[in-house]
């Protein structure tokens, strides 16, 4: 598994499930996940484009990637398990899926400086 692989998953689960929560809860707080998943594909679209570029979006992905999980596991984690249900469900996901593409992109930094 390589590091665009996993922004892709990333992303797309981000995408789905908050797009998913929204028409579960109506709020348009539930469009945040979505919201960073698109940006998250954008990094790894600009960086099919631009080779040279392409450490700076791996980088950027991986601080969006941090930032979502923060907020999903300090602001909707606690509700979450409070009220249980598919709500609960979607932020396991989003929360695995942030975990392995975070994961994934450390060894490929890591890979990345040993071949220098």
């Amino acid at each position: 598994m390589n590091s665009k692989t996993a922004n892709i998953i990333n992303s797309t689960s981000l995408i789905i499930m908050g797009i998913w929560g929204f028409f579960e809860v109506s709020s348009p707080t539930a469009f945040i996940p979505s919201i960073f998943g698109v940006l998250i594909f954008i990094c790894y679209l600009l960086s099919l484009k631009n080779q040279k570029l392409n450490m700076i979006f791996a980088h950027i992905a991986v601080l969006l990637t941090i930032l979502i999980l923060v907020a999903l596991i300090g602001t909707r984690l606690p509700k979450s398990i409070d009220e249980g249900g598919w709500g609960l469900f979607r932020l396991f996901v989003m929360i695995g899926t942030c975990i392995f593409s975070i994961i994934i992109f450390i060894k490929s930094f890591i890979e990345t400086r040993k071949n220098k």
